[in-house]
């Protein structure tokens, strides 16, 4: 529905977790060859392979969007992917949440529970931001299984995972301790090496795909977002999908990526190099309004993939950034 594609502001119904007594599904701390921050996937065989994924991101205060027409389109087109939810977005968007998870095209992860910056936060905070998306997840899972549609199916369930097990960082900034949080929580950290540029306005979706198929290579991870801060995101898919078939390029999920080669792994989050994400390191207040000076504040409702927030943002950082270390799970 087009009414959904807008986010909506001053809206604090869904800012705090309901209270449960329901225990989360276990979990083991992540393996130490995959501790880090999971950037793209080398592919052994040489197949063409690559991950799209959508953030689908809600901060304190307001209730984002839902962008259906990128939903219908990969629908329509068989185009597996995965979808970075927050905890939040996930209870504000229960039915649209059910939907999704009960999709077999689609693989749900955690993006943290209100999109704050998990490098400000203190432990307690951070495993909110952290724990939140999976009891949100869990929640609506139990929902659906409820359904009398769902339990009617003896087997319906077997194929939903009873949790989530891979994590984006919000504005994709992460230091040592959250990134051991994260793993330690059983999630593995994932980043991208192919940012669309879809939050901002200026870029036109011919302007996206071309971005797209110029640096796309096989093992890449994308980053979207289908929240409605994706500008021009759905009208670029009919651009690009068919132009990466006629390459040769399958779409698969993160998971699916990562049981086809060796990730590629940082031991820091960034964007497109290392600190380019510390400007997002500006306190936020609950509402999700930056405790500093107006510009610096519109940039918090932004993703750290935006053009339009590099341009403005403060040029607090000085020194020059440290060379990428990446290495790859043995």
């Amino acid at each position: 529905m087009a009414g959904e594609r807008a986010a909506v502001r001053g809206i604090h119904t869904f800012n705090r977790l309901p209270k449960t007594d329901d225990t989360l599904a276990p979990f083991e701390p992540v393996a130490p060859a995959m501790r880090g921050a999971i950037r793209r996937v080398d592919v052994a065989n040489g197949e063409k392979l690559v991950a799209f994924t959508f953030d689908l991101c809600e901060q304190y205060g307001e209730v984002a969007g839902y962008d259906g027409d990128i939903f219908d389109y990969l629908r329509a087109e068989g185009i597996r992917a995965t979808l970075f939810a927050g905890g939040k977005w996930m209870r504000s968007h229960a039915k649209r949440t059910q939907q999704l998870i009960s999709d077999p095209l689609f693989e749900i992860a955690n993006h943290a529970e209100a999109h704050r910056n998990l490098r400000l936060l203190d432990a307690a905070s951070m495993q909110t931001e952290i724990r939140g998306p999976q009891q949100s997840y869990e929640a609506a899972r139990k929902d659906l299984s409820a359904n009398h549609c769902t339990a009617a199916n003896a087997g319906a369930m077997t194929a939903i995972a009873p949790r989530l097990s891979l994590f984006r960082f919000p504005y994709g900034a992460c230091n040592a301790a959250s990134l051991a949080a994260v793993n330690d929580a059983g999630l593995l950290a994932i980043q991208w090496d192919l940012s669309s540029g879809d939050p901002d306005p200026r870029l036109s979706a011919q302007a996206i795909a071309n971005g797209i198929l110029h640096r796309v290579k096989s093992g890449s991870i994308v980053v979207m977002h289908g929240n409605g801060r994706g500008w021009n995101t759905a009208a670029m898919l009919p651009l690009v999908v068919p132009k990466l078939k006629a390459l040769g390029y399958k779409f698969v999920t993160v998971s699916e990526l990562l049981a086809l080669g060796k990730p590629v792994i940082a031991d820091s989050c960034y964007d497109s190099k290392p600190g380019d994400t510390d400007r997002y390191d500006v306190p936020l207040s609950l509402t999700g309004v930056a405790k500093t000076p107006s510009t610096t504040a519109k940039l918090q409702w932004q993703d750290a993939t935006t053009v339009t927030a590099k341009k403005r943002a403060p040029a607090a950082i000085s020194r020059k950034p440290p060379p990428p270390r990446l290495r790859k799970a043995s």
